[in-house]
């Protein structure tokens, strides 16, 4: 059995957050230094609380009730600590507090607060960032088996040593299936997750604490690959042998001139093409990933696209602009048409949006805001990484800049 050397238990109020000179009353619970606070939900005039006695000072009623109440409540949590020692449990102050509540005796563990955040974002979140917090949660479960040689863990026992270890078990980490270990940005998603939930759990005063006060996301930057104008000209001309191909590659070309992401662009409907303010023909959806509107005028090669497959059979069947095909099988189709047409880079489906904020857009001198409100981004931030400015530009506009401060040199007298 593990007895704690302190135990302390202290009744106090926030005066300096007293509304209408009344504050609410709460409890301190202290084991070995470490300290967790409740509200008892009762209410006292500060200047009628004797914080030398803990308690109300005078004989009125309502006195006399509020002091047999604290009373009341400083034997409730003296019988949790000790019923918790005499189960030879480690006893802190968040587990004295979670019996008190009347919840289980082991207090809330991490099981708990995953399960809670599952139930309570199915459907507040998207399907593909369900689906990134699922695979978080199965890696995290894999790291507390393995690693912690455990099913489950208090709240009360995550620290920065368990986020440190965890981030270490993640590095060394080979996803079945993936032909190496797992990519440090990757890691930071799988940390920023936790955090998510972590705070989630703080924000719930499950915990006392943040865990991730003191951690740092080691966010290595990434250029992110994008087509030049050259590749995306050679993409849309070559002749593809397999109509499969040139469906993806359709697909892919469309994204390139409007910036639509994958999961939005397989569920456009003619619906979705309304007159813009200019009377001409717009996009007008929402990102399933963020929910944000965007709109997004089409460009005559996006309109020739969509009139393709205007009466295409699944099309037709279906009552999308394009005929659908999943992420993962079309990723896989763009490597073999990024071989067929010389593409060395790793072509990928978000790889259009790249080329949209880049080539297509900012680099053709369309502002940044702009391309954010294109995007869907709600801050323009997310945009700036997309802002690339290729050599071309650059020489553009410097000679633009040279022409403009250029001085023709005086002519010399005779």
């Amino acid at each position: 059995m593990q007895n704690s050397s302190t135990f302390s238990i202290l009744f106090w109020i926030y005066a300096s957050r007293a509304k209408n000179n009344e504050s609410k009353i709460y409890v301190r619970i202290t084991i070995n230094g470490k300290r967790t606070n409740m509200s008892l939900n009762r209410s006292v005039d500060i200047s009628l609380w004797d914080s030398s006695r803990q308690k109300v000072k005078g004989n009125s009623e309502n006195a006399r009730q509020i002091n047999n109440y604290l009373s009341l409540v400083h034997s409730r949590i003296f019988t949790c600590y000790n019923d918790l020692q005499l189960k030879g449990k480690l006893v802190t102050s968040e587990l004295v507090k979670a019996k008190f509540l009347g919840h289980s005796d082991e207090g809330k563990t991490l099981l708990d607060l995953l399960d809670y955040h599952t139930k309570n974002t199915e459907h507040t979140l998207s399907k593909g960032t369900i689906k990134n917090f699922r695979i978080s949660k199965e890696y995290l479960l894999k790291f507390v088996s393995q690693r912690l040689k455990t099913t489950n863990v208090f709240l009360s026992e995550l620290n920065y040593e368990f986020i440190f270890d965890y981030e270490n078990y993640l590095h060394g980490y080979w996803p079945k299936g993936h032909p190496n270990a797992m990519g440090n940005n990757t890691v930071m998603k799988h940390i920023q997750r936790l955090r998510t939930i972590i705070t989630l759990a703080y924000r719930l005063e499950w915990l006392d604490r943040d865990p991730f006060i003191r951690w740092k996301p080691a966010i290595e930057k990434v250029e992110r690959e994008f087509l030049t104008v050259d590749e995306l000209s050679d993409l849309e001309k070559y002749r593809l042998p397999i109509e499969r191909l040139e469906r993806v590659r359709d697909l892919f070309v469309f994204s390139c001139y409007t910036g639509i992401a994958y999961a939005d662009l397989v569920s456009l409907t003619k619906d979705n093409i309304l007159r813009g303010i200019d009377g001409n023909y717009w996009i007008m959806s929402k990102r399933q990933k963020t929910k944000v509107p965007f709109k997004i005028p089409l460009l005559p090669r996006a309109q020739e696209l969509i009139d393709k497959y205007d009466q295409h059979p699944i099309t037709l069947h279906s009552g999308t602009l394009f005929p659908a095909i999943t992420n993962q099988k079309l990723n896989l189709f763009l490597k073999d048409i990024a071989d067929a047409c010389g593409i060395t880079k790793n072509l990928t489906f978000h790889m259009a949006r790249h080329t949209f904020a880049t080539t297509v857009t900012l680099t053709n001198g369309v502002p940044i805001e702009t391309v954010s409100k294109l995007l869907g981004h709600t801050k323009l931030a997310t945009t700036q990484i997309y802002a690339r400015v290729i050599d071309r530009k650059v020489s553009e506009d410097m000679a633009i800049l040279r022409e403009k401060l250029y001085i023709p040199p005086a002519s010399k007298s005779k």
